[in-house]
């Protein structure tokens, strides 16, 4: 696999991009930070973006089904570099608006980048490789996540904000150039006749693909339990950032998850030799509640960076074995359709969970909104756990 030139140009592209991607975010906060003071307001705005991927989701996932997905990759890359332009008018007219604008083309650009990403990782390697190749590339984007939040916190303090999307530019035009390289086999022989069948069937084809595959429904109700916490993941550590009138602890916490999420991926492949894919997934789920719980002692420093400790490592062990599930069960020819959908459902689940955070955030506070979200965790992983044994003793009766 190391010697895969496709491989590196995947995981160095996710590294620069993930050092825009983060400087962009940072920018994010502290731009609305200054112009919006409500948590809610704050959601909201956010949450234009990702309606916008939602739209275009059905046609992302059937375009990158039916064209070449590394031409999707560049088209998508192109509009998610022009896009920092309207973030940099954002700043030098001082509007809001110019940065929705914003927040809309670069979801978009991502509806259509991820699902072709995610169908690209399962041509490049052998299935064997997967679960490795999955725990680095993520790994990967978590280290550029990590240094990415500290170098945009140094810039913050020395430069004009302006500067941080500069840099967000360079970085997503260098993936762009990345992705021009990419080199790997699309099975074109079957070309002609796959675009002939996707051309006469839609996006909702994928629905009966995902209800037949049991293993791959389960897991992917599952993925929406950590997103309970990660819908709102910026809104908490602002006001965590406040409970503590720290502002320090916004990097500790952005580390200590980081760090953990990446040993979580670097040992995920050692320990689904000892344990069954649904075992991982139900124990991370219930940690992701662990932690959330332990956020009802936000105002205590050591107690908030060890609840990110544990969602870091659960959220670590999680993804990789849920995105190996996906792209071995689902057949390819719906790779793109899938991956479409569930980044629509992703999306969804994040406009509702980022909307309510900011409205309980105003509304009770962080800590007693964590506890009821810690509680909803452990309890919804209960019920697919015991729904999950009782599909298992069914067909073993069968």
């Amino acid at each position: 696999m190391w010697k895969n030139r496709n491989v590196w140009i995947i995981l160095t592209g996710e590294f620069i991009a993930g050092l825009g991607l983060w400087l962009g975010i940072i920018g994010n906060l502290e731009f609305m930070q200054e112009k919006v003071p409500s948590d809610f307001l704050k959601s909201l705005l956010m949450a234009t973006g990702l309606v916008a991927g939602i739209v275009v989701g059905p046609n992302a996932g059937k375009i990158t089904d039916q064209k070449s997905k590394k031409t999707v990759m560049l088209w998508s890359g192109l509009l998610r570099t022009v896009s920092v332009v309207f973030m940099l008018i954002a700043i030098a007219t001082g509007s809001v608006w110019w940065m929705v604008v914003f927040f809309v083309t670069i979801q978009i650009s991502a509806a259509f980048y991820f699902p072709a990403l995610q169908a690209t990782i399962p041509l490049i390697v052998k299935d064997k490789d997967l679960l490795q190749l999955n725990g680095v590339h993520m790994n990967v984007a978590t280290l550029s996540r990590i240094i990415g939040t500290a170098v945009a916190g140094i810039l913050l303090v020395i430069l004009p904000l302006s500067m941080l999307y500069y840099g967000s530019f360079v970085a997503y035009l260098g993936l762009l150039i990345l992705t021009w390289f990419l080199n790997f086999e699309e099975n074109e022989n079957k070309t002609s006749a796959r675009k002939g069948t996707n051309e006469k069937t839609s996006f909702k084809d994928v629905l009966p693909v995902v209800k037949g595959i049991p293993i791959v429904f389960m897991t992917l109700l599952m993925t929406l339990v950590p997103l309970l916490f990660l819908g709102g993941f910026n809104l908490l550590v602002i006001n965590i950032s406040e409970l503590q009138d720290s502002s320090a602890i916004k990097g500790w916490i952005y580390t200590a998850e980081g760090v953990s999420f990446m040993l979580g991926a670097f040992f995920i492949k050692k320990i689904s030799e000892n344990f069954s894919p649904n075992k991982i997934l139900f124990c991370s789920s219930l940690l992701v509640g662990l932690s959330q719980l332990l956020l009802y002692f936000a105002d205590v420093t050591v107690v908030t960076i060890a609840a990110f400790l544990v969602f870091g490592f659960s959220v670590g062990c999680f993804f990789p074995t849920a995105s190996t599930i996906f792209q071995t069960k689902v057949p390819k020819d719906f790779h793109g359709r899938f991956f479409s959908f569930r980044n629509m459902l992703d999306r969804i689940s994040f406009q509702i969970v980022l909307l309510i955070t900011g409205f309980l955030l105003d509304f009770i506070g962080l800590q007693l909104m964590c506890v009821i979200y810690g509680v909803l965790t452990i309890f919804t992983t209960i019920i697919f756990y015991v729904k999950n044994n009782h599909m298992r003793t069914s067909k073993l009766e069968i």
